[in-house]
Order: structure tokens, then sequence, then C-alpha cells
């Protein structure tokens, strides 16, 4: 049986994913989004999104159904709960392995996005689904009247210590440094916010629980090195991401020192016919905004990119 060759192949369906999905088969490309989880990516786990041009006070599940919904009435075909496990990309039609099932494409996006990292400490992953988590609006109403600690600095740490007040009786900010990296708005807001207090220039060392979770974190003060115990039921980490480019071992495409994918400003990478878009790549906002414009930008490089092989094609029968 001859493997269904698709025009491109899209690797993820966050907003990048699903903006080159659009793109491309308005193009009038054949195409296909892989997907591992659900649709929506990061965008399925925030609350309240304010800054996406024309969606004001959407939540991040309605615009990934809004965006969904578009890419699949212009013909894109998306597939979820299918890990890419491997992928060969010096071959020409390009060759993808997901699940029990191979694909071909004659250009491949690669916007697999990244995942939260870890804080590496003993009791994270002892009590993670048990008072750890990564996800504030994911379980966050399980935390109702507990004392919450947040730990990080930058705009979704902020962010998501906010959302976490509607549940807390108390939410601890703990940052390794002396300010924050977030938003400025977003600070206002949970400074001001009577439920909430930072830690400053301080790391957690241990998560500590019992048979029912989570119960304190071991903290230290890295200017004066004072160890101190912070009760608390519930520990929100957000201290960065790793981009997901595992499935890409063995193939010769450039990575910077973060493992990101570089590209060019037309999203491309340094092999022919594969582009990155969104979080896999070295970007200096992560927001889905860009996302989604990385993902218009490389689809339509790679609407250029099939074109020409099929000039190409035609020139070598003529």
């Amino acid at each position: 049986m001859t493997t269904e060759i698709f025009d491109c192949i899209i690797i993820g369906a966050g907003p990048a994913g699903l903006s080159a999905g659009l793109y491309a088969a308005r193009g009038n490309l054949k195409t296909l989004i892989l997907e591992k989880g659900i649709v929506g990516g990061q965008l399925q786990a925030t609350k309240d999104i304010e800054n996406y041009p024309g969606m004001d006070h959407m939540t991040g599940p309605q615009i990934s159904d809004a965006m969904e919904a578009q890419t699949k009435r212009f013909g894109c075909q998306i597939i979820t709960d299918l890990p890419v496990k491997k992928i060969d990309l010096n071959s020409q039609p390009k060759k993808i392995w997901a699940g029990d099932k191979e694909f071909l494409a004659q250009t491949v996006i690669i916007a697999s996005g990244s995942e939260h990292r870890k804080l590496g400490v003993p009791g994270e992953e002892e009590f993670s689904g048990k008072g750890v988590s990564y996800c504030a609006v994911c379980d966050g109403a399980f935390f109702k009247g507990r004392e919450l600690v947040v730990i990080g600095g930058g705009s979704s740490a902020v962010e998501e210590g906010n959302f976490l007040t509607s549940y807390a009786s108390k939410v601890t900010l703990i940052h390794r440094r002396d300010e924050l990296r977030a938003e400025r708005i977003l600070q206002d807001r949970f400074k001001k916010n009577p439920k909430t207090e930072i830690i400053w220039d301080t790391v957690v060392e241990k998560i500590n629980g019992d048979m029912l979770g989570v119960t304190s974190v071991t903290t230290k003060n890295l200017k004066t090195g004072k160890i101190e115990e912070l009760n608390c039921q519930g520990v929100f980490i957000y201290v960065g991401l790793d981009p997901n480019t595992q499935f890409l071992a063995g193939n010769e495409i450039k990575l910077d020192g973060a493992g990101k994918i570089i590209t060019s400003e037309k999203m491309e990478s340094n092999i022919p016919g594969v582009f990155a878009a969104g979080d896999i790549r070295n970007t200096p906002l992560k927001q889905a905004v860009t996302a989604a414009s990385d993902g218009s930008l490389a689809a339509t490089l790679a609407i250029g990119f099939v074109e020409s092989l099929h000039d190409s094609a035609l020139t070598a029968k003529a």
C-alpha cells in the first residue's frame, strides 16, 4: 500500500500549528496536523486572555476552539493523541513516524511547543498530582480555602498566581531574584491583592508532605542562607519551558544552546522545506499572538516551497 503524501505536515496543534494549518490549507496545500495531546496546547491551560487582538476577555479554550474550527473549515486534517516518535528530514518527501503510522510530507512545520520545566527538588515527583501542579487553571479548583505557593517570577507565574487567589486563602510567590520579570500590569494586580505575598531572593529546596499530600516547602534565602519551612497545601511551579524536540534526534537540524530550533526571520530552518514556529524556536516573546504570526509565515513559505517542487517536476518532464 502506498503511503499518502501530504503537501504539508505540521507537528503540534497550539496557536502556531493551528495558524500554520489555516494558512497552508487556504493556500490549497493538502495539510495535516499531528498533535500528541489535545488541540490548543498551552491555550487550554490559560483562563483569561486579554492581549489577543479582537478577542478581549476570552478564555484560552474558547480561542483554541475557534481556531480549530476555522482551520478545519478550510480542509486541514487534525489528528490528536498521536505523538511523533521520530522524523527523517533528509529525505524528500520527509518521513514522520507517529504512533504505529508513517506519514510522508513535502514540507514540515515544527510547532511542537514547550513543556513546563521541572524544579528538580526532593518531593516534586512524589507529590506530583498530590499538591504539586504546573497548571493553575487545571487544578486551582481543588484548592479552595488552602494556602498555596507559586514558584517563579515571569508572567506565567504571576498570572497563574492571580488566578489562584480566586480559590486560595493565601498565595505566596517565591522568587529567586529581587524583582519580577512579569508584565507590569500582572505585577500590579498581584501586589494589590490582599491574599498575596512575595518572598524575594529565595529558592525552594524541598517539597514536604504526607499520605494526604503537600504540607509545606523548605526554603533557602540566597543572600542570608537562612533555611525556613513554609506551610502550604499546594505548590504551583513556573520556572521556565523546555522545547519538545526529542523526536528530532538523528537529524541535522540546527538547535541553539537551549535546544530550540534556529530559524531565519522567515521561519526557515537550515534544512530546505522544514520550518519552525512558536515556542519551539528562539523568540523574544512567547505569546499566542506571536505564535500565530510565526505559523502563518511558516505556512506561506511552505506554500512557496511546494510550488517550487511542482515547477521543478514540470521542467524535468519538458
